[in-house]
């Protein structure tokens, strides 16, 4: 940060909103019929399954340990026990051999997509000295195509991830999984603000109120600018000033703010978190036109500054009444990616980059430098004028995730993973980027564009193609990956 007032780190000026942790359910097993056979055997795979269930505590979830099932019977008894525990994903470690018939009603009663994990002890047998006993702790792969098969007979989507015990690239797959499952933690019970109208024209932006409710679980809350402007009414002069400090300590100020639209946008940042905190609100997408500089148009044209410190918060909040990026942004903060409301600026065809940025709000944390608040007399295309959010973002790897919607109203994640790189950028109160995809910069657009996504989209950082791919498993969504 600039100056000394900028010392404390971001996490610290600006503490994320809590959520409900992720929810992950465990059960273990294998075929009963072998604990009189070998009595050492039983003892062995529930020292494995201690083990993966403290490796899976350690992944930020909360894990409901069903304990161990050994007939069909007890697997019933678990699968009731997992639906009450309302998970957001099961895993079902295979220790040895099992039947499908023990694992069959766990998938089908409760309603949540399940993780087959089979981790034998060790990277191999020591064939010279093992006996059966042995040997069965690690044929669990044995299981692994028939729970698949009775799995697809069922219509139960399969997933699977089989290894060694501590073997770290089987656990790095797992633990995907579960970054997976914290996409559909959020999105199974993510309250979406809704507030003004559509961008006039905007076809591609407009999005059926059921549609995620129906597909995620996700409740949208529809409001009036007049439930901001009710807040904003509210708000003290002590209270606006001490919103301009917080800002001047996370942002560099330029010499085109004008005080009284940094007082203006300050003002309405503090009314915008008791808007989020009255409606219980997980993301915020917004619009309104205005006219002639009256108070809805002001409200309008006052979001940035509060809508940017509430996406650094992790209250994803999309300018144009984008419904869907922000909720696109809501999964890419779930990964601990930023995610920022984007959209195509430019082609480079000498640098064979795609200009990306938007302006209004911006993820901070994914800023190459001090967040600049710079000061605009006209917004393009809209309506209102003040202050803005202006920053590059960090160079190295990226991925993009839009939303899509077909024909038949369904929903897609749509990914494209490429790389940031230095070079000349704009300095419009946008946030921006020049991103390298590999490829023909016009090339590329005609495959994003082919893919139903809208023209705004998530922008995270780091590779996260792989688990946006998962997370579409988990919410039974397709996925497209350009």
């Amino acid at each position: 940060m600039a100056t000394a007032e900028h010392s404390m780190s971001l996490q610290e000026l600006l503490p994320p909103v809590q959520r409900r942790r992720t929810r992950i359910g465990l059960v273990s097993g294998g075929l009963g019929t072998y604990w009189p056979q070998f009595p050492g055997l039983l003892p062995q795979l529930k020292e494995s399954a201690a083990y993966l269930a403290e490796r899976l505590g350690q992944l930020d979830a909360e894990v409901t340990d069903v304990g161990f099932i050994s007939d069909a019977q007890e697997g019933a008894r678990a699968a009731e026990e997992l639906r009450r525990a309302d998970c957001d994903l099961i895993v079902l470690f295979l220790t040895t051999y099992l039947t499908s018939s023990m694992v069959l009603p766990i998938a089908r009663r409760s309603h949540t997509p399940v993780l087959v994990v089979d981790l034998q002890p060790s990277e191999r047998m020591d064939h010279a000295t093992f006996d059966t006993g042995a040997w069965l702790a690690y044929c669990a792969q044995c299981s692994v195509p028939e729970v698949g098969n009775v799995f697809r007979r069922a219509g139960i989507p399969f997933r699977s991830v089989s290894g060694w015990l501590r073997q770290e690239s089987a656990w790095r797959r797992i633990e995907q999984w579960i970054r997976a499952a914290r996409v559909r933690a959020a999105l199974r019970h993510a309250r979406h603000g809704l507030m003004g109208h559509l961008y006039p024209g905007m076809l591609d932006v407009s999005t059926d109120l059921t549609l995620l409710p129906a597909t995620f679980g996700s409740h949208v809350e529809v409001l009036e600018f007049d439930d901001l402007r009710h807040r904003v009414e509210q708000v003290s002069e002590a209270e606006t000033r001490d919103r301009m400090a917080l800002a001047r300590r996370v942002f560099t100020l330029d010499d085109s703010v004008a005080d009284e639209d940094f007082a203006w946008g300050a003002r309405v940042s503090v009314a915008l978190d008791r808007l989020v905190e009255d409606f219980g609100l997980d993301t915020l997408a917004y619009y309104h036109r205005g006219i002639d500089g009256e108070l809805h148009e002001r409200l309008g044209a006052g979001m940035i500054l509060g809508a940017s410190l509430l996406t650094a918060r992790g209250v994803p909040a999309a300018g144009e009444y984008e419904l869907r990026t922000s909720v696109a942004q809501l999964v890419s903060q779930s990964v601990g990616a930023g995610g920022s409301f984007t959209e195509i600026q430019a082609l480079d065809f000498e640098d064979g980059v795609v200009e990306m940025g938007h302006d209004g709000p911006a993820h901070l944390a994914v800023s190459a430098r001090d967040p600049l608040l710079r000061g605009l007399g006209v917004y393009h295309g809209k309506r209102g004028w003040g202050v803005s959010v202006e920053f590059d973002v960090r160079h190295g790897p990226v991925t993009l995730l839009g939303l899509g919607q077909d024909a038949d109203g369904s929903l897609s994640f749509v990914t494209s993973e490429g790389t940031v790189v230095p070079g000349p950028l704009l300095e419009i109160g946008n946030t921006t980027s020049r991103v390298d995809f590999g490829r023909d910069p016009g090339e590329w657009v005609d495959a994003w564009s082919a893919t139903g996504v809208g023209h705004h989209w998530s922008l995270a950082v780091g590779s996260h193609g792989a688990d946006f791919r998962a997370a579409a498993s988990l919410l039974g969504i397709d996925h497209r990956e350009v």
